[in-house]
């Protein structure tokens, strides 16, 4: 195998090994707490434009299949692994994780000390960074292309993650309720869950109108995870304030959860490294209750974790919080039916402590129907 680097735009450079694709490519360097589930990773929206790098130093042993991606293709800019499984072992595998990376041209580097990376980035912060292999660039070279590079700050990427054209997952068994799901970089998980309980899920795309969405009649809106910042989606922010003046009921996550919060007045701010993982643990503000749940984002709300806080959409109070940080991790408002949490309650892959939040959505449509009155 020929050498490979990883190059972070403080000048830190790790040596590897070329692996999956060789090549270049760049991104904003995060770590994956996860042991489990790497390729659910890959093919998660909300990882575009991100270098990964997994934190469990043996990743590849159980392969890739078709039933397990949350979309269509892998998302990743990059993928760094300690050691990559030489072999593949589990009856469902279609392929190995390396020639899936390589027919999807991911580039990747091992043997890489990803204890050293992942300390380094919690202490200095996610960044940018680049993968060189095959190259014959001088490390000086490599640093200044790394910081010719965009920041994720002021990013606005649901557009290349977003369907182009709305598709109907059926609910399984009787139809219960319609919901109308913005994709910012929705995950499959999202709507089989949904499907599961009755609910016929519109996936509409990232610009979709108010006229669109009351088209198809729905009973509520789900705003789905996604890329980027936050700030930049004015549009879509605008378009949930519509739906909160119609009093369509909402349930936001990950992203959707910040420009929620973002619509109804808060400011958003970029984390230092994030979470992301399937381990991390949330309380419950109003039951006390400590869920471990699956996150994946770079982006906060700034709203006051105590007491009851007002909206020109009413009160409204955060819901959960993380136990790590102290970072919001849910909030709703009290006089109609908005809620939504930082975290994700599909868990694909992860824990199941969140999984009620869907039936709290179905309660919430119970609660407001959208039939009693004219949008």
């Amino acid at each position: 195998m020929s050498k490979a680097f990883l190059v972070l735009d403080d000048g830190r450079i790790f040596e590897g090994s070329s692996w999956a694709c060789e090549g270049i490519t760049f991104g904003e360097a995060v770590f994956q707490t996860g042991m489990t589930g790497y390729q659910e990773t890959l093919t998660d929206p909300s990882y575009h434009k991100q270098v990964v790098v997994m934190t469990a130093p043996h990743i590849g042993n159980t392969g890739m299949n078709t039933e397990d991606n949350e979309s269509k293709k892998i998302w990743v800019a990059g993928f760094v692994v300690r050691s990559p499984s030489p072999v593949t072992s589990n009856w469902r595998s279609e392929n190995s994780l390396e020639d899936e990376l390589i027919s999807q041209k991911i580039v990747g580097i091992s043997g890489v000390d990803t204890r050293a990376l992942t300390r380094h980035l919690r202490d200095r912060g996610a960044m940018r960074v680049g993968i060189f292999s095959g190259q014959n660039l001088s490390r000086e070279e490599m640093v200044i292309e790394v910081r010719k590079q965009p920041l994720m700050s002021g990013s606005y990427l649901s557009e290349d993650v977003s369907t182009k054209q709305t598709y109907v997952v059926p609910a399984i068994g009787e139809r219960k309720f319609k919901v109308a799901a913005i994709d910012l970089g929705i995950k499959g998980a999202t709507p089989r869950a949904l499907a599961a309980r009755g609910v016929e899920t519109h996936v509409m795309p990232y610009n979709a109108t108010f006229a669109e969405i009351s088209s198809i009649k729905p009973d509520g809106v789900f705003l789905s995870n996604g890329p980027g910042d936050p700030a930049t989606m004015t549009s879509v922010i605008d378009l949930v304030r519509e739906l909160l003046l119609a009093e369509i009921p909402i349930f936001g996550i990950c992203f959707g959860h910040q420009i929620l919060g973002r619509a109804l007045g808060f400011e958003t701010y970029k984390l230092q490294f994030g979470h992301r993982g399937i381990n991390q643990p949330v309380i419950d503000k109003n039951t006390n209750k400590v869920e471990i749940t699956a996150h994946n984002h770079g982006f906060a709300l700034k709203a006051p974790t105590e007491g009851v806080f007002s909206t020109v959409f009413g009160t409204g109070e955060v819901t959960h919080v993380s136990l790590n940080d102290g970072v919001v991790e849910g909030l709703q408002l009290l006089e109609r039916g908005a809620f939504s949490v930082q975290y994700h309650p599909e868990a694909a892959a992860g824990p199941h402590d969140a999984d009620y939040l869907f039936d709290r959505f179905i309660e919430l449509m119970q609660k407001y129907p959208v039939a009693a009155r004219v949008l």
